[in-house]
């Protein structure tokens, strides 16, 4: 009888622990897809109650706002006559029957028909009076300048389930910001399929997003943007950008790139449109990177601007190549100043090996090359940069007249903004300030970088820049009322393993007035073909930029 007994109790309890160990596996591992399957057939989630936060130019204009559309929804177990219904709603939703029939079918009693549907349309769907078709209220993007300042801006679209998020540019930089706190709400539906309960979880106060203001001025980038898309169709370019800085508060004007994007109709455009060639796209130089190197040199003190060059006769040979000026003119004995004048390319050899290259790479460093900027964008990349044990002579030399060594236009921008501020570096920045929905104000501080030369530096590179304005290679088209500091700059672009002279990247970048800047402008092309030359194309559109922008600011001619 005993071992009866214990038998009956050890099946009892074995019942028992396999019976609690399913309840534990249902109710407690499995309790949130029970969940969803739950909700999927009696309610459902509704997220993103909240507003997305606005984007505003630096008087206030809404650049990226919102406007109340409807999401058209549907219970298919209220539906009556389905066929009569999707013949009814196609053509207004332009949506085809065939995937209207395929949603119409689902064994749901809630279904997504169609997003951002305005009012017009939301007013003939009710005309309709359709039995189990409801719509719920949404924000949808909206951006009042088209496509102005788009790779600046970034877009809205949706996340895998849905739900709105920013990609690229300030959309995507700021999205947590913009989107706000996620509101969250449960609709529950009775056995056929009628709302019950509006929501059951505790709604917190709806918190939307914080707006941002930027520094970026409307004219300024409409002036960018006009000009820029100009010199492309006359130089035949197959694109180019545009960069405007305040050097002295590192505050981003207006920044443009070709080819672009309407924000609104993202969808209707190649994803390579999307990616701002600013801040993500490596390109050699050329000569506007001189400057920094010979503001290293005349920092060191390994040359002043009267320091005569030695070796610049002709081509210089190192390494078994021959390098050459850009135009094979040669100027013996010339000094710095005249070096940064014509551009001479063994006039830079020449500094590059004063400097040497633990102090070029130095000041690599210190200009911030190499390095990201910290720019409040999304997608920035930053410059590629050997070690110094994979530099050889002839690197150096070709480094120091700026080829042979990848960064971005943004690097460049914010290196070359220090000589404009006498040797103060300072960190780009796009947004100007925050404000939450409850009032709350921040104010962006301008952030120092570095220092990278001395006010004195700073000032001499600066009358060298003024020089190479007035005489040369660009002085047909400069503003001769005006004290502006400038270079030109003229890279091939690597092909197969070598440099073709014919495909080109044509630069310039100045700032004005050169005694108390106010701006930092640098002008890119990519592959310009009926000019390819800096001073040919990248030049009369920063001169022409520059006038328009020194009549915004009334300033009055300082010559």
């Amino acid at each position: 009888m005993r071992w009866r007994f214990r038998f009956i109790l050890i099946v009892f309890l074995f019942g028992f622990l396999l019976t609690s160990l399913r309840l534990f596996y249902w109710q407690i591992v499995k309790s949130a897809d029970l969940a969803k399957i739950g909700e999927s057939q009696y309610g459902r989630i509704i997220k993103n109650l909240s507003e997305r936060g606005e984007i505003r130019a630096s008087d206030g204009f809404p650049i990226a706002g919102n406007t109340i559309t409807y999401r058209v929804i549907s219970n298919p177990k209220e539906t009556r006559d389905k066929e009569k219904v999707i013949n009814a709603l196609s053509p207004i939703l332009e949506i085809d029957e065939a995937s209207l029939s395929a949603k119409l079918s689902l064994n749901l009693f809630w279904v997504s028909l169609k997003t951002g549907v305005n009012d017009s349309t939301k007013k003939k769907i009710e005309s309709l009076n359709i039995s189990g078709v409801d719509f719920e209220k949404e924000y949808t993007r909206f951006y009042p300048e088209s496509s102005l300042a788009a790779s600046l801006l970034g877009f809205v679209g949706k996340d895998e389930k849905g739900a709105d998020i920013g990609y690229f540019g300030l959309e995507g930089y700021y999205d947590k910001l913009l989107r706000g706190k996620e509101q969250s709400a449960v609709q529950i539906y009775d056995a056929i399929g009628r709302p019950i309960l509006a929501e059951i979880n505790k709604r917190e106060e709806d918190e939307g997003g914080s707006s941002l203001t930027l520094h970026m001025n409307r004219s300024i980038q409409f002036i960018a943007e006009r000009e820029l898309k100009n010199g492309i169709e006359r130089y035949g370019a197959e694109g180019g950008m545009v960069g405007i800085m305040d050097p002295k508060t590192g505050g981003l004007l207006a920044m443009a790139s070709f080819p672009t994007f309407d924000p609104a109709k993202y969808y209707e455009y190649p994803p390579e449109n999307f990616k701002n060639s600013f801040i993500s796209s490596l390109y050699e130089p050329g000569s506007t990177f001189k400057p920094l190197v010979m503001s290293a040199a005349l920092n060191e003190k390994k040359v002043t601007s009267a320091t005569r060059c030695a070796i610049c006769a002709g081509p210089i040979k190192i390494g078994g190549y021959s390098l050459k000026t850009w135009n094979d003119k040669y100027y013996p004995r010339s000094t710095m100043t005249e070096v940064i004048q014509h551009s001479d390319n063994t006039g830079m050899v020449f500094v590059g090996q004063r400097l040497g290259l633990d102090n070029f790479l130095k000041y690599l460093k210190k200009f911030g090359i190499g390095s990201l900027t910290g720019i409040d964008l999304q997608g920035e990349v930053a410059g590629d940069l050997k070690t110094k044990a994979q530099w050889y002579p002839v690197d150096l030399a070709t480094a120091s007249f700026g080829q042979g060594i990848s960064i971005t236009p943004i690097e460049l921008l914010t290196a070359f903004s220090a000589i404009a501020n006498n040797g103060v570096m300072m960190e780009p920045h796009v947004v100007a300030q925050v404000k939450s929905t409850n009032g709350k104000v921040v104010n962006i501080t301008p952030k120092i970088l570095g220092k990278p030369i001395t006010s004195s530096t700073a000032k001499i590179m600066t009358e060298m820049l003024v020089n190479a304005v007035d005489k040369g290679e660009a002085k047909w088209t400069a503003i001769k009322e005006y004290r502006i500091a400038g270079k030109t700059g003229t890279a091939s672009i690597p092909v197969a393993g070598h440099y073709d002279p014919e495909k080109t990247i044509a630069s310039f970048i100045g700032f004005a007035p050169a005694d108390d800047p106010k701006f930092v402008i640098l002008v890119i092309f990519d592959r310009p073909k009926a000019r390819i030359y800096g001073s040919e194309t990248a030049a009369p559109v920063f001169f022409s930029i520059a006038r328009d922008l020194l009549s915004l600011y009334k300033i009055p001619p300082t010559r």
